[in-house]
């Protein structure tokens, strides 16, 4: 029961810093203003790992390199450490080279979950208070995956139909990948 215990809390804590990075590099990526606060709240919780990383590898023009390559270390260590709970041991030499690649299978589920929770925020907020702070943050966020899907969604008047799609997708995205996360590595 306390390894189940201590397996769920690792699980939230490294969850939550890959989606950290996730969103860091997303923000890169679209170009969010790095002086906006919902940027500076993630940018204060991942520069302890990234800044050393950025010393080494450099960002590129659209993605942040040194933030991926943060997630997938916090992936890597977190599927290790779920391992060592979960056996007892440490994983054996033959394990190294799935964990690597199960690790990026995890962070794409991390940036699933992102998708996730950004697109049903967005969402509510928008039937609940649509002039909230944060919905200017969350539409530039979402904007790039809903505009695709609206393309092809029948018009339906006001209704937009399109966010429900996305959930729906970034789900059955993250169930597969988590299968396949830990099948790879044998967890």
């Amino acid at each position: 029961m306390l390894s189940n215990t201590f397996h769920f809390l690792i699980n939230i804590l490294f969850t939550l810093f890959g989606i950290a990075l996730i969103l860091r590099a997303w923000t890169y990526a679209i170009r969010l203003h790095p002086f906006n606060p919902w940027s500076q709240a993630v940018l204060r919780v991942t520069d302890w790992l990234v800044q050393p990383i950025r010393r080494i590898v450099s960002p590129g023009n659209r993605v942040d390199w040194p933030s991926l390559l943060a997630c997938w270390l916090t992936a890597l260590a977190y599927l290790w450490l779920t391992w060592l709970l979960l056996t007892g041991g440490l994983p054996p030499i033959q394990s190294m080279a799935p964990s690597l690649v199960a690790a990026l299978v995890t962070m794409l589920r991390w940036t699933f979950n992102v998708v996730l929770w950004v697109t049903l925020i967005q969402a509510i907020l928008s039937w609940v208070n649509p002039m909230a702070p944060v919905m200017p943050v969350l539409t530039t966020l979402t904007a790039p995956l809903l505009d695709p899907i609206r393309r092809y969604m029948p018009h339906l008047g006001g209704l937009d139909l399109s966010p429900l799609v996305l959930l729906i997708i970034a789900q059955v995205a993250m169930v597969f990948l988590q299968q396949l996360a830990f099948s790879l590595f044998g967890v």
